[in-house]
């Protein structure tokens, strides 16, 4: 494991990291800053958030040129900005697995759900298959793609919509996000914001791999109160991935000459909901 801070490493070098929650295990393995204090990797899955990519690419800058790289983050472009950084295989990917970090050695593991994987550039499509078998074999949830990019949009409407709404509302991803009964409900505006999105889609040629509204509906009866990561941020006043998201979504909407009113707006008031953390 990559670390950025020293204690970290060491404290996983002397504890190993615990999983608790949907399993209950502790694994012993080898953890550093430097990626020269590392053994040679085949496969390196870069899972920081988006605003923290660059800098955590940056830093694998000439190491394991013949290592494959996986990017896991939202939004969009994750793939063109760790590129800058070396000549490596590329993996796309995004993952509905979710966990809580309650200390640098443990993570209780939450949501047990898929990693959507597919190649990037001239990356062979056996690779990813390679890549999703083994996540499958450890007991993880995962699917290849030959194209990556409709489950890519279908998750981007996804997060774009029920990140934003939760940060500004302060409630977690639960039945509030669907109810559509009467006219003041907020499943309405989670619809509108969805369908914006669904448009944006259309105008680049996407056919979307999961409609992200039954994403929505399907995530609010499992039962468990998620709380999406940019409802964890604002509450922690750190910045969000509102600009990767919700922004991505948007210049897309730009650049395609789709009028997206909600989504803009959204993106607008968490970028006030972060500026007012300096008034707190």
């Amino acid at each position: 494991m990559l670390c950025r801070r020293e204690e970290h490493a060491r404290a996983l070098n002397d504890e190993g990291l615990r999983v608790s929650g949907r399993h209950d295990f502790t694994a012993e393995l080898k953890a550093a800053t430097d990626p020269a204090a590392l053994p040679d990797a085949e496969l390196a899955i870069i899972a920081t958030k988006t605003t923290e990519l660059d800098a955590a690419a940056s830093r694998l800058t000439g190491h394991w040129p013949d290592a494959a790289v996986m990017t896991v983050q939202n939004g969009l472009g994750a793939e063109e900005i760790v590129g800058r950084h070396g000549d490596w295989k590329l993996v796309s990917a995004v993952t509905f697995m979710s966990g809580t970090r309650h200390a640098d050695t443990h993570v209780e593991y939450i949501l047990d759900t898929e990693t959507w994987l597919g190649p990037y550039g001239d990356t062979p499509q056996a690779l990813v298959d390679e890549i999703a078998a083994l996540l499958v074999e450890s007991e993880l949830k995962a699917r290849a793609f030959a194209d990556l990019r409709p489950a890519q949009w279908s998750k981007l409407i996804f997060n774009s919509t029920v990140n934003t709404v939760a940060a500004l509302t302060g409630l977690p991803h639960d039945p509030h996000f669907a109810e559509r009964d009467r006219v003041e409900q907020l499943g309405h505006l989670v619809h509108g914001l969805m369908d914006e999105g669904k448009r944006v889609a259309e105008a680049a040629g996407i056919e979307l791999h999961e409609d992200p509204w039954e994403m929505n509906v399907l995530a609010t009866r499992r039962g468990s109160r998620h709380y999406p990561s940019m409802l964890e941020d604002v509450e922690a006043h750190r910045p969000t991935e509102v600009d990767q998201i919700t922004g991505a979504l948007v210049r897309e909407a730009e650049r395609l000459g789709v009028d997206v009113p909600l989504q803009t707006a959204m993106w607008r008031l968490v970028k006030a909901r972060e500026a007012s953390y300096a008034t707190d």
